[in-house]
């Protein structure tokens, strides 16, 4: 038997049914509707490339059956396409030819696509007419959800992108009107695509170079250390000037008090003399204490390539041009890793500094401490 628009209606029927109430869920792109614009465009297009009544009747049941597979598999789900709509046809009747022709289209809509027949041919630039249409990547976006909701392909936007690239350069039209008619859309569909890759890498390379610097809370970080580290040795210089003030009034004291009174009572020689040292004793720690250490104050443009200067503290450049420093500068600043590997060996040199300041200091404290006990100890045992 010969197809006849009876077959075909029951064709319709058939698989609008099936995909209707089978169709897994989730799917966004081969549903109904996709068939549907299957079919209308498989006749469009044969009519653009004057098939027979025949040849277009066995092209609309195969553009019926072609994606039916769907409901049971996804991949490799032509062959399942095929085998349906062969057991159909047998239920029809229908010459064993035709059923042939039908399966032989379905089989050839699988990429790489490679038809042979004018009837495959037609099918498969039905299929994939959406390349060339203004629609595209609204349908292509459909594609990517089922694919994820399949468990397929779960690809990201940018990889989905990368993959459409690819298929976009294997695909080519098999019917003369799709190439004269749709070669065009295509082309600026893919020029729009290549544009969305381009940005979406541009994007990625952003937000790696972003990913590899610095957050504001290591700004941060580095701004309340440093004032921390001021305020110590703001502290520590408070400190220092204290005890050089108070030991410096007590030298003067004793020489203009105590000295006077030696010849009248030469017992308060050794315990003044004591008391004298130990306060020299804690103004010499106490100005080692405040007393800065400059450098050379000059750097190679070797040094600046290697990474070895800290250009923040002034005693690495106070001697030198202007012009050298603005260029060490501008090194520095346009290179992240170095820009805070310098702030750190600023906080670490300010770290020394201020440890040495305490540990001075320290032993200051500790000299006038012992020094006021032995020259009070002193004096006493020489009174008693």
């Amino acid at each position: 038997m010969k197809m006849n628009e009876t077959i075909i209606r029951e064709a319709e029927k058939f698989v609008t049914s099936l995909l209707k109430n089978e169709t897994p869920e989730g799917y966004a792109y081969h549903t109904l509707n996709h068939t549907l614009e299957v079919v209308k465009n498989a006749v469009f297009i044969g009519t653009k490339e004057n098939l027979s009544e025949d040849e277009m009747s066995t092209l609309r049941v195969a553009a019926w059956f072609h994606d039916v597979g769907y409901i049971k598999t996804y991949k490799g789900h032509e062959k399942e396409s095929a085998a349906m709509a062969a057991k159909f046809l047998e239920r029809q009747g229908v010459d064993e030819n035709i059923c042939d022709a039908v399966s032989e289209c379905i089989l050839a809509t699988a990429f790489p696509q490679n038809p042979q027949s004018r009837l495959a041919k037609v099918l498969c630039d039905a299929d994939f007419i959406h390349l060339g249409q203004n629609n595209y990547f609204e349908l292509a976006e459909k594609l990517r959800q089922e694919q994820k909701m399949a468990g397929v392909h779960k690809l990201k936007k940018a990889e989905f992108d990368q993959e459409s690239l690819k298929l976009f350069k294997e695909h080519s039209w098999h019917t003369a009107f799709c190439k004269d008619k749709l070669d065009e859309p295509k082309q600026k569909n893919l020029e729009i695509l290549k544009e969305l890759i381009a940005k979406q890498t541009t994007k990625t390379k952003m937000k790696a170079a972003k990913s590899k610097s610095y957050s504001r809370g290591v700004d941060s970080m580095f701004k309340l250390t440093a004032r921390n580290q001021i305020n110590l040795s703001h502290i520590a210089d408070n400190k220092s000037n204290i005890l050089i003030s108070l030991n410096g009034i007590i030298i003067s004291l004793a020489l203009a008090t105590l000295v006077s009174k030696f010849k009248q009572e030469p017992v308060i020689i050794v315990p003044t003399i004591i008391f004298i040292l130990f306060s020299l004793s804690t103004i010499v720690l106490a100005i080692l204490s405040t007393r800065p250490n400059i450098s050379s104050g000059k750097f190679t443009r070797e040094d600046i390539k290697q990474k070895k200067v800290n250009l923040i503290f002034f005693g690495n450049f106070y001697n030198m041009a202007l012009e050298e420093y603005e260029w060490a500068v501008a090194e520095m600043i346009n290179d992240d890793p170095y820009l805070y590997s310098t702030l750190t060996k600023d906080q670490y040199s300010l770290g020394k500094v201020l440890a040495k300041k305490y540990r001075l200091l320290r032993w200051a404290y500790n000299v006038f401490m012992v020094g006021l006990v032995i020259s009070v100890g002193a004096f006493l045992f020489v009174f008693i």
